[in-house]
C-alpha cells in the first residue's frame, strides 16, 4: 500500500509541475509543435522528478535503515567498503543501507553520482562471502561512478516523449480519417479519442520497453567490468555464479530494480533490464 501511495503523489507531483510549466510558457497542444512541447515537459518531467525523489522513494518504499553509526562489525565493514570504492571511483561517499528481504539483491540510485545511495538486501549481506558482496558493492559503486541513475533518465524521457507524441499524432489522424469518411462525417468523440489514445500509449510504450531494457542490459555489461576493476574478476564471477544458483528475485520497484545486481528473469530477453547471468558470466571470463 506504501508503494502505491508513493506512486500515486510522484505522479501528482508530476502533473503539478508539468501543469504549471505548460500554464508558464502558454502552450498550444493544437499545433505538432505545441504537442511536441506538451510530450517532452511530460516525457521528461516525470522522468526527472522521479530521479530527483529517487532516494526519498527508496527509504520509503524499501524500508531501508541507513548506517549512519555502525552497530556491529558487519556494518563498519559494509561502510568501509563502500568508502573505499567510492574513492578508487572517484565520486563522494554514498549513503549506504540495508532493507530487509531474503532475496539475494542491492541496487543503487540517487540524482546524481555525488548524491547517491548504495543498499544491500539482510539476504545478499548474510548469505554471500565477504568476496562476493564487495563485488556487488562495487557493481553499484559502478553504477553512480558510470551515472547511469541520469543516463537511463534522459533515455526515459525521451522514449516517453515519443510515446506521448505519437500516440497523439496517430489519435488525430485516425480522427482526421473517420471524419473525412463520407459515411460517418465525424472524428473520434471527446471519450473515444482518449481511449485510442491510452490504447497506443500502450502499443508504442511496448516498443519504448524494449528499447530501455536494450540500454539497462548494455549498463549492466559496464558495471560487470567496473566491479571486476574495483574488486577483481574472480570475485565479480563468483557472486554472479551465486546469484545464478540463487531463487529467483522478489518483487523490488522497477525503477530500483534496473540498478539492482540481479533483474527479474524472463522467457524474453528483449524485456529484461539485465542481460541473463551465464551471459554475464561469459562476457567478463572473455574479457580475460
Amino acid at each position: 500500500m506504501k508503494r502505491v501511495i508513493l506512486f500515486l503523489l510522484t505522479n501528482l507531483a508530476v502533473l503539478v509541475v508539468a501543469s504549471v510549466v505548460m500554464s508558464v510558457l502558454g502552450v498550444n497542444t493544437q499545433t505538432m509543435s505545441g504537442l511536441l512541447v506538451f510530450a517532452a515537459i511530460f516525457g521528461f518531467g516525470g522522468a526527472f522528478i522521479s530521479l530527483a525523489m529517487s532516494k526519498w522513494i527508496a527509504k520509503k518504499s524499501m524500508g531501508l535503515e541507513v548506517i549512519t553509526h555502525p552497530r556491529d562489525n558487519t556494518e563498519r565493514w559494509l561502510l568501509e567498503t563502500v568508502a573505499r570504492q567510492a574513492q578508487q571511483a572517484g565520486v563522494k561517499m554514498p549513503e549506504v543501507a540495508i532493507y530487509q528481504s531474503p532475496e539475494m539483491n542491492a541496487f543503487a540510485t540517487g540524482p546524481s553520482k555525488n548524491n547517491s545511495l548504495v543498499a544491500v538486501s539482510s539476504g545478499l549481506m548474510y548469505g554471500m562471502s565477504a568476496d562476493e558482496v564487495e563485488a556487488v558493492l562495487a557493481h553499484e559503486m559502478s553504477h553512480v561512478a558510470n551515472g547511469d541513475m541520469v543516463t537511463l533518465t534522459l533515455i526515459q524521457g525521451v522514449v516517453n516523449t515519443f510515446v506521448i507524441f505519437a500516440a497523439r499524432v496517430v489519435a488525430g489522424l485516425i480522427s482526421n480519417f473517420l471524419s473525412s469518411d463520407e459515411e460517418e462525417g465525424e472524428g473520434l468523440g471527446g471519450l473515444a479519442y482518449f481511449a485510442v489514445v491510452i490504447v497506443l500509449e500502450i502499443l508504442f510504450g511496448i516498443l519504448a520497453s524494449i528499447i530501455v531494457a536494450y540500454f539497462s542490459r548494455i549498463r549492466e555489461y559496464r558495471a560487470d567490468a567496473g566491479a571486476a576493476t574495483l574488486a577483481g574478476r574472480n570475485k565479480m564471477i563468483a557472486a554472479l555464479e551465486r546469484l545464478r544458483n540463487g531463487p529467483e528475485t522478489g518483487e523490488m520497484p522497477a525503477n530500483m530494480s534496473a540498478f539492482g545486481i540481479n533483474g527479474k528473469r524472463s522467457m524474453a530477453e528483449l524485456m529484461m533490464s539485465h542481460p541473463p547471468l551465464e551471459k554475464r558470466i561469459q562476457a567478463l571470463r572473455d574479457a580475460r
